[in-house]
């Protein structure tokens, strides 16, 4: 039986070297596929909704002809809100004329053993058109280009992603009626899900950093170990996939709302470190506890940028919910010392100083919040842009889904950041998300309908 090594390496890795890992694993699948360990694979690809679209093959086919020629998926994946339905944008037209396909090409740095199905394996792919070009839309395509363009200025990030998920019954029930923070004789009611979970989590095997009671009720943290973007991401959205999956076969639900319930919030805080290409930190000054320039340019970038981005950080209704329940969801965009009620918390110190982007809800494309980071952090760089003093407020986040929408729409940072075709995207993506949500009537409407009667 071949085995074969899927473990990340932990701390930054330019894309050259992903690319030869990628490289180095091809021989051992074939060998794997050959003698049967391997004997199903399943290729996914991160969509707009923080999820996965999936196509599972058997492992002959996949060594003999996906990996030197891809495999065809439907465009229109690219061009649907979250329930699969077509939206009506010109921004999304070119994924629905004809329903054609586009070509799956997979990473095979992202193998990973399917949990609780032996002989199946996982592999996230890149999206390219059939001649070739790639899909900017894509959300790991568009990563990879601010990585891409990073590496241009000698600078490669390191980024951990830090997930909340509250346990639930299927009616959305939690399963503690009070909140977990550091807990451990109150994490009872959820052992069965969380014993679930941890083997699913063990099979799958990603560097798994920690995992905790969080502040609200039946909410838990699950935390991976940092490594190269395009990693943490895909990583992330496995590991959430092998969480709700364990979950659901124990009967709970995993929720990723970034609000379960009024004056709750459930979040993907991003941590980010830079280094060069060889592996050296950049972001430590003179003293451990200060900020290199680089890093302070990086730093300056983000919270330029921070409040035009709304929409990449809160692409749901549901968001905003979360964005009301400050200090730990902050909308005033600043920065402070080990402060978590900042936007931007600088944490560690010396070669282990970094930034916590706190903006983002469970409920975001990690792929999309890390590269719109990066793009911000790039252009604070590339502009040398300083950061203000420790404390001050440099905005604010989007207080509605609709003032983010229209902030996005007409700024002209954006575009700069991540190009025209990605931002017309997400805005078409977004608009949908708005447009559908004045459709239900909920009992809130009803309850406030009658007082006003």
């Amino acid at each position: 039986m071949t085995l074969l090594d899927h473990r990340r390496p932990v701390g930054p890795r330019p894309l050259a070297d992903r690319a030869r890992k990628a490289s180095a694993l091809a021989g051992r699948l074939r060998d794997a596929v050959a003698d049967g360990s391997i004997r199903r694979v399943v290729c996914l690809v991160p969509d707009p909704h923080a999820r996965f679209d999936a196509v599972e093959l058997g492992a002959p086919f996949f060594v003999d002809s996906v990996l030197p020629s891809g495999y065809g998926m439907c465009a229109y994946l690219f061009g649907t809100n979250a329930e699969r339905e077509v939206i009506n944008a010109p921004a999304v037209d070119q994924f629905l004329g004809g329903y054609g396909d586009l070509r799956l090409r997979p990473d095979l740095a992202t193998l990973a053993p399917a949990p609780g199905r032996p002989a199946t394996w996982l592999v996230v792919c890149d999206v390219e058109w059939p001649d070739g070009r790639p899909v900017p839309e894509a959300p790991r395509t568009t990563l990879r280009d601010q990585l891409a363009a990073l590496e241009q200025v000698g600078v490669v990030p390191s980024v951990g992603i830090e997930h909340e998920v509250t346990f639930t019954t299927p009616e959305g029930t939690p399963l503690t009626p009070t909140g977990l923070d550091y807990a451990v004789h109150a994490l009872t009611p959820l052992r069965t899900v969380l014993s679930a979970v941890d083997t699913a989590l063990d099979e799958l095997d990603l560097g798994l950093e920690s995992a905790r009671g969080e502040v609200h009720p039946a909410q838990y943290e699950y935390v991976l170990r940092h490594r190269d973007p395009l990693a943490a991401c895909d990583d992330a959205m496995l590991q959430q996939l092998a969480v709700r999956a364990a979950a659901a076969a124990v009967g709970v639900r995993a929720g990723y709302l970034a609000a379960e319930a009024p004056n709750t919030g459930s979040s993907c805080h991003v941590h980010v470190s830079l280094n060069d290409p060889g592996g050296a930190p950049l972001g430590a000054g003179a003293r451990p506890t200060e900020m290199s320039t680089l890093f302070g340019h990086f730093l300056a970038g983000v919270l330029r940028a921070a409040p035009d981005l709304t929409a990449f950080w809160a692409p749901t209704w549901n968001s905003y919910v979360r964005l009301r329940t400050a200090p730990f969801s902050p909308r005033q965009v600043g920065w402070g010392t080990d402060n978590r009620t900042t936007a931007v918390r600088l944490a560690g110190q010396g070669p282990n100083l970094r930034l916590e982007a706190r903006f983002a809800g469970a409920d975001a494309q990690p792929h999309q919040v890390v590269a719109a980071l990066l793009a911000a952090g790039l252009s604070g760089i590339t502009d040398r842009l300083d950061p203000p003093p420790e404390g001050r407020v440099q905005g604010d986040l989007a207080r509605t889904p609709w003032e983010a929408q229209h902030r996005l729409a007409t700024s002209k940072l954006a575009p700069t950041l991540l190009g025209e075709e990605v931002i017309a995207h997400k805005l078409a993506i977004f608009t949908e998300e708005l447009t559908q949500s004045l459709d239900p009537v909920t009992p809130w409407h009803r309850t406030h309908g009658d007082l006003r009667a």
